[in-house]
């Protein structure tokens, strides 16, 4: 029929079994960690023999860059999601952002890991695979900034105090509520403390400027 678009079945193919790899990376990296995934392992859960594997990914590193894409692009997609009913005020955008990261983080001990910390020895992800998580960080920047927070410590030190408590959740509470209860009483310090540091600021120029 004129006008339909060919199917690539191949293609088709080719993703569905690179879903099935990445989703079978996961499942065994949950199981035993991060560090101990392996490629015969992988190529066992997706019913192939580990030689084939090599026809879909390169090396177990590109299997880790994969991931890494995958969980920050599903985290940029959570966080895109914010921006349809924005609060207007800093304190509430805080804790909503905040609390939004938390959830997402530890819903996976492994995902967070892979996004957060340096648990795989000899792992960088590629700029392709990193480009979603600077994409998050330069929309809170960005949204920050509407508030009149533009200090780049002042960013580091809110991505700390959430980040912070989402390590101390999952080491010591996974499945529980304890530091996810701190979230709003840590970013109201924080804005308590923005809005000290704006203070002394603002009174020391007028005392500058009454010289």
């Amino acid at each position: 029929m004129l006008g339909t678009t060919k199917r690539d079945r191949a293609a088709e193919r080719r993703e569905t079994t690179r879903r099935e790899i990445l989703d079978a990376a996961w499942a065994i990296a949950s199981e035993v960690g991060l560090a101990q995934v392996t490629l015969r392992d992988i190529a066992a859960r997706v019913g192939m023999r580990a030689p084939s594997l090599y026809t879909h990914v390169d090396s177990k590193n590109a299997i880790y860059d994969a991931m890494f894409a995958q969980a920050w692009t599903e985290c940029l997609e959570v966080m895109r999601g914010l921006e349809q009913n924005p609060p207007n005020d800093l304190r509430a955008t805080l804790r909503l952002y905040a609390r939004t990261f938390f959830d997402f983080s530890v819903s996976s001990l492994a995902r967070h890991q892979l996004m957060n910390q340096r648990t795989v020895p000899g792992f960088e992800p590629s700029p392709e695979s990193y480009a979603p998580a600077v994409e998050v960080l330069g929309a809170l920047r960005h949204r920050m900034a509407t508030f009149g927070v533009t200090s780049e410590a002042d960013v580091d030190l809110y991505v700390a105090i959430v980040g912070g408590l989402v390590d101390a959740q999952l080491a010591n509470d996974q499945g529980g509520e304890r530091w996810r209860r701190l979230l709003d009483r840590a970013v109201d310090m924080y804005v308590h403390d923005l809005d000290q540091r704006a203070g002394a600021t603002s009174l020391h120029t007028t005392t500058e400027d009454e010289r």
